[in-house]
């Protein structure tokens, strides 16, 4: 998926529809825990003008992710939709802070590190199986176990209501003076 900007120039009239298949042939070039990357369907349309290249991007696919429990393969459909522009002068970067644009390397645009971009934000912290959420047992070993949030609560809150033996006297002689 690579244009140079005197190709693109020819469409400046007429505007460039995408239709194209990106494939990655190492998904470890995406990010080291991705195990598969299907090939990933690019379709959109193309706005070029005298100083940008607008793509309007529609990205679908599938990344297999290890279960974050299990460590089985969990399918994660993509399906994004994106606006990447590339400035064509370089003076005029300072003018589109705030909006995200990428610059151009010679005179190639290349929207494979764009869509590689794409895909490695889209990849959750956790990725849990749909056996590892059935079975709604967390692991657990000698002296210790995973607990959800709602249990370290819940936890916390009766070693907070417990008192110690020793401050047991303490205790009650502080409840008579809150009563009194």
């Amino acid at each position: 998926m690579k244009w140079s900007i005197i190709q693109l120039q020819k469409f400046r009239d007429k505007g460039l529809t995408l239709d194209e298949t990106v494939t990655f042939d190492d998904p470890k070039e995406i990010d080291p825990q991705v195990r598969e990357v299907s090939p990933i369907h690019v379709t959109g349309k193309v706005d070029i003008g005298s100083n940008r290249v607008t793509f309007h991007l529609h990205v679908k696919g599938k990344l297999v992710l290890p279960c974050s429990r299990t460590l089985v393969d969990v399918d994660l459909p993509i399906d994004l939709k994106t606006i990447e522009t590339f400035l064509l002068s370089e003076t005029e970067y300072d003018q589109y802070e705030e909006e995200e644009i990428h610059r151009i390397d010679g005179d190639v645009i290349d929207l494979k590190p764009v869509i590689r971009e794409l895909l490695l934000l889209e990849i959750p912290l956790q990725v849990i199986s749909d056996e590892a959420r059935e079975q709604d047992k967390l692991p657990s070993g000698k002296n210790w176990e995973v607990m959800t949030e709602e249990q370290a609560y819940e936890v916390e809150e009766e070693e907070e209501k417990k008192v110690d033996p020793r401050l047991a006297d303490l205790a009650k002689l502080l409840d008579q003076n809150k009563n009194s």
